[in-house]
This record gives structure tokens, C-alpha cells and sequence, in this order.
């Protein structure tokens, strides 16, 4: 008797490739749904704004509303500012930003590692940490622009100041949350103390400084922003400083506008580029 093949019977309702496909297309509408709520709530909240304004409501000239500050956005980027181009603010802001956010990116995740691999260098350094952190840091930018002067570089200190501190913190938990069983396997084929660092802990660290990136470069804005508007030449802080002395309250809200753009382009380019290099992780089908 020739053997036979015996398939199994096919499961009730849907097959596999359909219910991906529904979930596809539910994922696909509550992303459109989700959209849509948040467009027609800041619509409201605008809507809202602009009629308590224009009925006196809230008073117009402190509170301003959104179609002035519209206009005063539409102002400075056909005719410019006080202090030049509006772009040339923008890039003012954002290359001090930028710069110590990468300056401090750097210390935090080199000083994070450091302490979280040697236990001597925690012990020793770690009440200097806590008091640093306890430290309001905003308050450190006065002294750096006295000591820096009114250039970059004093914006520059006072965005490293505030991005460090969070980073290190998530760098040096990563470092000690690393399984230690991986360390422990990578002793046993011969790893020394550098690859065990540079092929486990880092990797493994590696989703923990990702996670202070995206609060750590708002940051760096903020430290941006008030080094200039404390004492600068260029940027959008100084368009702050300026709108305030002048009773602007539509200047003051249409360069928080452009912040908050900035800031969201940058999210956004940080969040693809953690997608590229956390491919590998499933994704969260409750999200």
C-alpha cells in the first residue's frame, strides 16, 4: 500500500495573508483617524483662540491671536527681520543646537559607558554627578555668556550642559542593564574588557541612548534659545528678546511657531533614522 500524503484541513475563517491584510488596513485607518483628530483639535483650539480674541474675550494685545501671528510669520519670511533673514536666524539657532547637541551626545554616552563598565569610576565620580545634575542649569547661562561672550560659543555651552545629563543617565543604565550572561559568553570565547565594550555593551546600551535623544535635542534648543535671549547678535532667541521689549506678543508667538517646527523636523528625522537602525525589532501592533 503506497503511503499517502495527508493534508491537514484548512482552519476556519481566514487565512494568514487575509488577516495581515485586515490588519494592514486597520493599522492604515486608525493612523488616518488619529490624523485627522489631531488636525481638526489644533483647528479647534485656533478657532477658539482667534474668536476669544477678536471678541475681547481675552485681550488681543497681550494674548495677540493666530492670524496675527500668521502675519508675522508671512513679514519675516517675504521682508525679513530686524536682524537679517529669517533663515539665517533659523540657522543661527539650529547650528548651536546642533553643535552642542552633538558635543554633549558625545560626553554623555562616552562618560555614560565609562562609569556603567567601571564600578571604581561610579563610586567616585558619582556625588559630583548628582550634585552637577542638582544644579537648575538654565541659570549656567549667564556665566557662559560672560564667560564666553555673546558669540555661538556660549549658546553652544549652554545647550552641552542640558543634553548630557540625560543622555549619560540612559548610557550608564544601558550599561548596567546589559544581559550578563552575553558578557559573560563573550569572556569565555576570549573577548578582553575593549570588545566586550564595543561588541556587547555599546549594541546593547544602544536603544537606552536612542531613547534620550529625542528629549535631548529639544534641549539643546532650549539651551540655544536662552543663550540668546539673554545676550546674542543673531537668532530666533533674540527675535524672543526683541518682541518682548517691543510688547510683540504676536513676535514672541511666531518664533515659538518656528521653534516648534524645528523641533518636529528634527523628531521626525530622528525617529526614521531609529526605525533604519532598529529594524530588526518587532513593531508594536497595539501602536
Amino acid at each position: 500500500m503506497s503511503p499517502e500524503v495527508i493534508s491537514a484541513p484548512a482552519p476556519v475563517g481566514m487565512s494568514k495573508p487575509d488577516r495581515a491584510h485586515s490588519r494592514a488596513r486597520a493599522a492604515r485607518r486608525r493612523r488616518i483617524v488619529v490624523l485627522l483628530a489631531r488636525v481638526l483639535l489644533l483647528v479647534a483650539v485656533l478657532g477658539l483662540w482667534e474668536w476669544l480674541s477678536r471678541a475681547e474675550a481675552i485681550d488681543p494685545f497681550n494674548f495677540s491671536m493666530p492670524s496675527k501671528i500668521w502675519d508675522q510669520i508671512h513679514t519675516w519670511v517675504t521682508h525679513g527681520t530686524a536682524l537679517g533673514s529669517l533663515g539665517e536666524q533659523i540657522w543661527v539657532t539650529l547650528h548651536e543646537a546642533l553643535l552642542g547637541w552633538v558635543i554633549g551626545v558625545v560626553a554623555g554616552v562616552l562618560f555614560g559607558i565609562a562609569l556603567g563598565r567601571i564600578a571604581f569610576l561610579a563610586d567616585v565620580l558619582g556625588p559630583y554627578i548628582k550634585v552637577l545634575n542638582s544644579i537648575p542649569r538654565i541659570v549656567l547661562a549667564p556665566i557662559f555668556v560672560i564667560w564666553f561672550g555673546l558669540g555661538p560659543s556660549s549658546k553652544v555651552a549652554s545647550a552641552v550642559v542640558l543634553v548630557f545629563f540625560p543622555v549619560f543617565f540612559n548610557a550608564f543604565q544601558g550599561a548596567r542593564e546589559v544581559d550578563r550572561n552575553l558578557v559573560a559568553n563573550a569572556r569565555i570565547l576570549g573577548a578582553s574588557n575593549r570588545r566586550v565594550t564595543l561588541q556587547v555593551v555599546i549594541p546593547s546600551a544602544t536603544s537606552w541612548i536612542f531613547t534620550s535623544l529625542h528629549v535631548s535635542f529639544g534641549f539643546a534648543l532650549i539651551g540655544a534659545i536662552v543663550g540668546e535671549y539673554i545676550g546674542a547678535t543673531q537668532g530666533i532667541g533674540l527675535l524672543v528678546a526683541q518682541s518682548q521689549g517691543t510688547f510683540n506678543a504676536a513676535g514672541v508667538y511666531a518664533a515659538m511657531v518656528i521653534l516648534a517646527v524645528v523641533a518636529l523636523v528634527a523628531e521626525g528625522l530622528l525617529t526614521f533614522a531609529e526605525r533604519r537602525i532598529f529594524r530588526w525589532k518587532p513593531s508594536d501592533s497595539g501602536h
